[in-house]
């Protein structure tokens, strides 16, 4: 069954993880969606989690979900807060949504150490410096 479906190929979609603002004991980060399409997707579900080693014991995050109705063409939503402790875990978010009738899905998974200072950039939308998957 699963080959009878069509490869809807995900472009244009990204998901970044935003520094927000400093203080004296730690950084702020946002995770934002990124729609940089010129159409609007709908019926957005995103599903987040954490999970890697830490002491050499296996961890897990809870598996959060968050939905938005719509996402404006060139423009972004807010997905959740980020802790600065949990960048040394795998952090994936499974973006859905929908485009017409047809459904487009794909994992974006920030890796252990990859959210760092050296590989920030600054990001298209958001306009804040951060890391970006797309």
């Amino acid at each position: 069954m699963i080959k009878d479906l069509p490869e809807n190929d995900v472009t244009d979609i990204a998901v970044a993880v935003a520094l927000e603002g400093e203080n004296i004991q730690s950084k702020i980060f946002h995770v934002y969606l990124i729609n940089l399409k010129n159409e609007p997707i709908e019926n957005v579900l995103i599903t987040s989690k954490g999970y890697g080693e830490r002491d050499g014991e296996q961890v897990k995050t809870s598996t959060l979900r968050h939905m938005f109705a719509s996402v404006d063409a060139n423009s972004s939503k807010q997905i959740e807060l980020i802790d600065e402790q949990t960048f040394g875990l795998a952090n994936e978010y499974w973006v859905s949504y929908y485009i017409g009738n047809h459904i487009y899905d794909k994992k974006f998974i920030f890796l252990p150490e990859s959210i760092i200072d050296t590989n920030f950039i600054k990001l298209p939308i958001v306009n804040k410096p951060g890391v970006m998957i797309g």
